[in-house]
């Protein structure tokens, strides 16, 4: 017998938006990033944990099931994590910081939500891909490079 039969599948996929957020939070650890290692990963299993509550915790309750919406707890997941996000975004004289840590929070998050209802392939691919922005676009300062090539003209 597997011990995947043995564990209920909402504890495996709290387990996978712990290691999609975990991997996204290890490269802003690396880098030096504010947010990191444990935020990324409580992000990612929070988002999980009320995206599967959401989905299965109250059908116990239902009188009416035209009236369940379980994209509720979902949407109110997204305004939270705008909340944290803001918290990270900091004005240091002209410059705009944390702008991508607040971004990354809320993917984070978007990932979490995707592994709760499910999406584990579209949660692995936004993780690569995120993966990807965050490690190699911020090596080639696209950024400072076009507002040089402004100056110029």
């Amino acid at each position: 017998m597997f011990i995947f039969e043995l564990i209920p599948q909402p504890y495996w996929q709290i387990l996978l938006a712990l290691l999609l957020g975990s991997i996204l939070g290890a490269q802003r650890e690396y880098t030096g990033k504010a947010a990191g290692l444990r935020t990324y990963s409580l992000v990612a299993v929070g988002a999980a944990l009320f995206t599967t509550i959401s989905i299965n915790g109250f059908n116990q309750f239902l009188v009416d099931a035209s009236r369940y919406d379980p994209s509720r707890i979902a949407s109110n997941v997204v305004v939270g994590i705008g909340f944290l996000g803001a918290g990270v975004i900091i004005l240091r004289g002209v410059r705009v910081e944390g702008l991508t840590t607040a971004a990354g929070l809320w993917v984070s998050a978007g990932i979490g939500m995707a592994v709760g209802v499910e999406m584990y392939g579209l949660a692995i691919f936004t993780t690569i891909l995120v993966f990807g922005v965050l490690e190699f676009l911020g090596k080639f300062d696209i950024e400072e490079w076009l507002l040089h090539k402004r100056r110029r003209f």
